[in-house]
């Protein structure tokens, strides 16, 4: 083992070399501390991490450059720095930058969502779109939009988390089996779920006039037309609460990873944390659902592709926030070009890479 001492950001640091099969190769982590606290980073999550994010820069320009109006990069650059004329500021700050902003929270919450169900089925299909809950969400606001005729967004919201709380509730208790959750019973009785409220979902159509049921279809589809500063800052303000919860339930996730008893050898209560990850999946969930529709796949591939960057195991927390941020911010960008809504473009990428997964389980395991 090899030892160098460095400065990163200010901070002091150390970066470890820990040999596993030879000199040359081995697994690199930086160690960062400021005060009491403390932390071990693999170096390759860092630099997954600050590429993902350049990668949203980058695509965050370009998106903002697109439109009736088509801006350059150095256009949309000029509007943040406030040396562009007043139009170009306009567009870019007024107009385009909350739908980018709202693609990048939308992203970001949709898939930690997918990354705490996936940890807490331990299985890669194990996302709220599969296991029913984004379903739930659809129905609850659906309900509200059609049955009580409100789309006020307030509204949409409690409707769409009362629909994924009731879901989850559900699937949770019919996946129990003497006491004791199991995954893969989760997985499908949440597909089970999933096609009943679709069946559902269809049938509420029918019994409006055909204008309302239009405007609940276009929805339905999962589209972020329309939506500016009103809808973006609760979101945000919601969002930040809910990271908050998320980050104090990571170690407990991280721990029932191992197993049940391992994690209540380590201290953490299983059942309480369990409910506590599947209520802020849910409500993570919800909270797109109810602004932009049921937006399909990102949380089912987002912390998949995360995992395979990083090359780590268990919970990704930020490499998959990053991950499904960037995917939703350039599914929104092709979406714009072709005139599609969002959740088309995501359901049509998300299919194809469903099935490559299952295709490569199917492969491992003959």
């Amino acid at each position: 083992m090899t030892l160098g001492r460095t400065i990163h950001r200010g901070y002091p640091s150390t970066v470890r070399r820990h040999a596993k099969a030879g000199p040359d190769r081995g697994y690199r982590a930086i160690a960062l501390r400021r005060g009491r606290f403390s932390g071990v980073v693999p170096a390759r999550t860092l630099t997954v991490c600050a590429a993902l994010l350049l990668g949203i820069l980058v695509l965050g320009v370009v998106a903002l450059g697109i439109g009736t109006v088509p801006l350059s990069p150095d256009q949309v650059i000029g509007a943040f720095l406030g040396t562009g004329d007043p139009q170009s500021r306009l567009l870019v700050l007024g107009w385009r930058l909350p739908r980018a902003l709202f693609a990048v929270a939308a992203g970001a919450a949709l898939a930690i969502s997918g990354a705490i169900f996936q940890s807490l089925t331990r299985n890669p299909l194990g996302s709220p779109d599969v296991i029913g809950f984004s379903a739930g969400s659809y129905t609850g606001a659906i309900i509200v939009m059609l049955a009580l005729g409100s789309t006020r967004y307030l509204d949409v919201a409690a409707g769409s988390l009362i629909g994924g709380g009731i879901t989850a509730a559900c699937v949770y208790l019919l996946a129990l089996r003497r006491g004791t959750l199991q995954p893969f019973r989760l997985i499908i009785m949440g597909i089970g779920v999933a096609a009943l409220l679709s069946s559902v979902n269809s049938a509420l159509m029918l019994f409006v006039d055909s204008e309302t049921a239009m405007l609940g279809a276009v929805w339905s589809a999962g589209s972020l037309n329309g939506l500016g500063t009103a809808q973006l800052l609760p979101m945000v303000l919601v969002l930040a609460v809910l990271l908050i919860g998320v980050a104090a339930l990571a170690t407990p996730l991280r721990q029932l990873e191992l197993g049940d008893d391992a994690a209540r050898a380590l201290g953490t209560r299983v059942g309480l944390a369990r409910v506590g990850a599947v209520i802020l999946g849910v409500a993570l969930t919800a909270l797109v659902t109810a602004a932009a529709g049921p937006i399909a796949f990102v949380a089912l591939a987002a912390p998949q592709i995360a995992h395979r960057l990083t090359r780590g195991s268990g919970l990704q927390l930020i490499p998959s926030a990053l991950a499904g941020a960037l995917m939703l911010l350039a599914s929104d960008t092709l979406a714009q070009r072709l005139g599609f809504p969002v959740g088309v473009i995501t359901a049509s990428l998300g299919g194809v890479y469903l099935a490559w997964l299952l295709a490569d389980e199917f492969r491992r395991r003959r």
